[in-house]
């Protein structure tokens, strides 16, 4: 009870009024947002690919 006391005498400006409110996020223009292309960059080794490194490693 105490820290929360204490945080609230520290940021009194932060309370749930500043938080977005529900409506505001369900107006947002979804229009407005840039169309973008995902690309994969660092792709997950296959199952096979990890397997083949394992037996690589082991003939060494």
């Amino acid at each position: 009870a105490t820290v929360q006391t204490r945080l609230h005498l520290l940021l009194p400006f932060a309370t749930m009024s500043d938080k977005p409110h529900k409506a505001e996020v369900e107006k947002f223009d979804k229009l407005k947002l840039k169309k973008t292309q995902t690309q994969e960059k660092n792709a997950l080794p296959s199952k096979e690919t990890i397997e083949q490194e394992k037996q690589a490693g082991s003939q060494k």
